[in-house]
């Protein structure tokens, strides 16, 4: 049985499948609807034959590269790219001052494509002004992080921001079927066999040019690309894990009950498990701020920050950065104390509205503010902590059937000790009992 290797040395296709699969319309453009409808933006830059700047925001694989040269393609514009990871103001300046002289030469316009523009300095974004304000080339940016922070301003300013999304795994499927059928791809030289295609989705984890790349690596080892032919051209073992079926449940379940056995390691087993099958960090994310706060709780308040700054930094960042963002939060939750007693006090609390124990606003704690609020003896004999010694003061609070009720039972475990000791004083000299 011959390989695909062998049929590609003879036609002699040295560009990657990820390069020759790349739209040449905006039309075969897979995803991004919200860019790409009548009216837009971008359709109007491509109808346009006028310049502008823009930058493309998004994560790895989302079709940043794809669009500037589909951009270039259309308005039959020379496509210039510049990479920000090696390129210097010399290599800028170099670009621009080409462009000028073939738009007066020939009237040919140039799209400037920096690629990773977040990795140029003040000195290297401020080389793009002169071009952009004067439009002499049509600018494109791309990059992953945001660029209100890593670009600077007087550029931001003057071009048009566009937010890529990632591609669903149905926009991945799609674009994976259409390399496998199309002439420019492996002009169905291949079979993809359905498990073997789910399982690209699920190793792409929304990037489309990662799943070309695989696609392709695995087409180079055998005609008919089953589930084992792309685990070995990846080099990895397939991971057993349905985002929509019990696998799903059954992971998060695991690296929950992990974290709240304190076993740092096997939380991270987990974790790599679900990123490595292309889970939503930010579904990933959302758990681990959920348990900072249910199983944690007091016993270690900072968890919470932990688990917030990391949810925040893979919004902010994405993969595959945010993956050691997540593993910082889920160790510290997993290494912290635990508490359950935050959850279970809203939950009893919650059990008492739900059951009618509610009970009616202690005059003193209304607001009085109102015109006529006075009049119904709202606030009246209302006592302010802060003009008392320590802040505290004894009076009511709470609606007079619950003046007895206990909801946060807090434990001794970890920084919750000394809350417990404070809050047992309190709540004694509160209610009266010393």
């Amino acid at each position: 049985m011959e390989s695909l290797f062998d049929s590609a040395a003879r036609d002699n296709t040295p560009e990657p499948l990820a390069v020759r699969m790349r739209p040449r319309t905006l039309d075969e453009v897979i995803g991004q609807r919200h860019l790409l409808g009548p009216g837009t933006p971008l359709r109007r830059l491509v109808e346009s034959e006028a310049p502008m700047s823009l930058f493309l925001w998004g994560p790895p694989g989302t079709g940043k590269t794809t669009l500037a040269y589909v951009v270039s393609n259309v308005t039959k514009r020379r496509f210039v790219e510049v990479s920000a990871v090696s390129a210097g103001v010399k290599d800028v300046r170099t670009a621009i001052e080409n462009a000028r002289r073939e738009l007066g030469m020939t009237g040919r316009q140039t799209v400037l494509f920096v690629d990773e523009v977040h990795r140029f300095n003040k000195a290297q974004q401020d080389a793009l002004l002169p071009a952009v304000e004067n439009r002499w080339v049509t600018f494109i940016g791309a990059t992953t992080e945001n660029p209100f922070f890593s670009v600077i301003s007087p550029l931001l300013s003057r071009s048009l921001l566009l937010t890529l999304e990632s591609l669903t795994d149905d926009d991945v499927g799609a674009v994976l079927d259409r390399a496998v059928a199309d002439e420019r791809g492996l002009d169905g030289a291949v079979t993809l066999r359905p498990e073997a295609r789910e399982q690209l989705v699920r190793l792409a984890g929304g990037d489309a040019r990662r799943s070309l790349t695989y696609l392709e690596a695995a087409a180079l080892l055998a005609d008919d690309v089953t589930v084992e032919v792309v685990e070995k051209a990846v080099d990895k073992a397939a991971v057993r894990y349905d985002r929509q079926g019990d696998q799903h449940y059954d992971v998060i379940s695991a690296f929950i009950k992990s974290m709240r056995g304190s076993d740092a390691d096997a939380a991270l087993h987990y974790l790599a498990r679900m990123v490595e099958a292309g889970e939503d960090p930010r579904f990933i994310a959302r758990r681990i701020v959920v348990f900072a706060s249910e199983d944690v709780g007091m016993a270690d308040p900072t968890a919470l920050q932990v688990a917030v700054a990391a949810a925040q930094a893979v919004d902010f960042i994405g993969l595959p950065e945010g993956r050691i963002n997540l593993a910082q939060a889920v160790i510290h939750c997993a290494l912290a104390p635990k508490s359950n007693a935050v959850v279970k006090a809203i939950g009893a609390a919650q059990a008492d509205v739900r059951a009618g124990h509610i009970g009616q606003v202690p005059p003193h704690l209304r607001d009085a503010h109102y015109p006529g609020a006075k009049k119904l003896g709202h606030g009246e004999a209302y006592r302010y902590p802060h003009d008392f010694d320590h802040g505290v003061v004894r009076q009511d609070y709470a609606p007079e059937e619950l003046r007895d009720r206990r909801y946060y039972e807090p434990t001794t475990h970890g920084a919750e000790a000394p809350v417990a000791e404070r809050w047992g004083k309190l709540r004694a000299f509160l209610r009266g009992e010393r």
